[in-house]
């Protein structure tokens, strides 16, 4: 049946998933990328979320060309409720939420960022489900131990991100295509809590906080059917949307800065095919 997908008030009705925008887009087969920031409440004027699918800002000071990554706590507490609340806002009833945030921090004072992050998910409407264990397994960029070989003030430091599950409404979903595609290995893997798999290079990528692919392959085959609508709301350098479009999803992003934009845009062509005319 024809979806409907209404952005800034206006509304595309097709076959297949298109979408009408003022903001500067790029599409490509079953993928859109938006210019623009998921802090703007309008962007998006109804629902059309069945995943999401996103790791934001860490604020640990990395150069981002257009995002300030040394908020004060409080600051990036509220920025990340603000973009939470409108992704909820733009979301399908049952759609599901991974989010790739940090266990802790220690830049700029010892934060328990995961949790803190977790409870603002929660404020913003999202109901918890379970948290996935991401283990990098890099260790080797450590440079702080506190007091080296001292009782006195050592630093703990665990080499794993979190995965946090969370969804809107019902956690069992009984909307959209019902056509899975996970095999029963990898589905008794992943289901497993702890996930074991190394982090993108950044000089490889040319983003500064680049995500491996297998992060998004699995939340994508795991938590949607064919069909459903995955959603970025930091796309960065794309990898969400280009695993969503090899994987029979429609991916949608947003990415604020111009040259992230660019670079998203050039690795869903040269990975997913170039354009279709």
């Amino acid at each position: 049946m024809p979806v409907e997908y209404p952005i800034n008030n206006k509304v595309n009705t097709v076959e297949e998933p298109a979408f009408v925008a003022e903001k500067e887009c790029f599409k490509h087969k079953s993928t859109i990328l938006f210019k623009g920031s998921c802090l703007d409440e309008d962007l998006f004027q109804k629902q059309f979320i069945d995943l999401i699918v996103t790791s934001p800002p860490y604020n640990v000071g990395i150069e981002y060309n257009s995002n300030d990554d040394e908020l004060n706590y409080e600051q990036y507490l509220n920025f990340s409720e603000k973009w939470m609340t409108n992704c909820y806002n733009w979301s399908n009833t049952q759609a599901r939420f991974c989010l790739n945030i940090p266990l802790d921090k220690n830049k700029g004072g010892h934060r328990a960022v995961g949790a803190d992050l977790t409870k603002i998910a929660q404020k913003a409407g999202w109901i918890y489900q379970s948290t996935i264990i991401w283990n990098e397994g890099n260790i080797s960029r450590r440079t702080a131990w506190g007091s080296w070989k001292s009782a006195s003030a050592p630093f703990v430091i665990a080499p794993v991100e979190l995965i946090v599950i969370l969804y809107k409404d019902q956690w069992k979903k009984t909307n959209g295509t019902k056509v899975s595609d996970v095999t029963g290995d990898e589905f008794k893997d992943w289901t497993q809590g702890v996930w074991v798999f190394n982090g993108e290079s950044k000089k490889r990528i040319g983003h500064p906080a680049p995500f491996p692919k297998d992060l998004p392959y699995r939340c994508i085959k795991l938590f949607s059917y064919q069909r459903d609508v995955v959603f970025d709301p930091f796309a960065g350098s794309g990898t969400t949307l280009i695993v969503a479009q090899s994987t029979n999803r429609i991916g949608v992003g947003v990415e604020i800065d111009g040259e992230y934009f660019k670079l998203a845009k050039n690795r869903i062509l040269k990975d997913t095919g170039s354009l279709e005319l």
